[in-house]
């Protein structure tokens, strides 16, 4: 089986508990096979520092780039998507995606935060989230 990991997070970045949660995570499968697919947004913040650690630990990466290039990232990927509207593009993300981890900026459930919308939309469409908690 090739396992598609999604993921969504702040652009504000993930806190440093996050980022080891993370870590542990992505890594913490031994028997991972080679060719697993890592899913981002490639935005500055929390999708380049995931891309990072995933890239790290020799994911295959997919790449979900937002229309507008201002917070873009500009990360390497192994495949790339066509840029789209955020929301859209988020909403490709949980598509494509067995599991869906998210780093959100907020302890609670927030409107208006592209994080927690595509976490709304995972358990819309019943994909199984993990929420990495910032700490304190």
């Amino acid at each position: 089986m090739n396992l598609k990991i999604g993921f969504t997070g702040t652009k504000g970045g993930m806190s440093i508990p996050q980022q080891l949660a993370l870590s542990v995570i992505l890594d913490g499968n031994l028997e991972r096979v080679v060719g697993w697919q890592f899913h981002d947004g490639d935005c500055v913040g929390a999708d380049a520092e995931a891309h990072d650690i995933a890239a790290q630990l020799g994911y295959y990466l997919v790449g979900h780039p937002p229309l507008d290039d201002k917070l873009r990232a500009w990360r390497s990927y192994d495949e790339i998507r066509d840029p789209k509207e955020y929301l859209l593009r988020n909403l490709d993300i949980v598509k494509e995606c067995d599991i869906l981890i998210a780093a959100p900026k907020s302890h609670t459930e927030t409107l208006r935060s592209g994080t927690w919308s595509t976490v709304r939309r995972a358990r819309e469409l019943r994909v199984p989230v993990i929420l990495l908690e910032r700490g304190r």
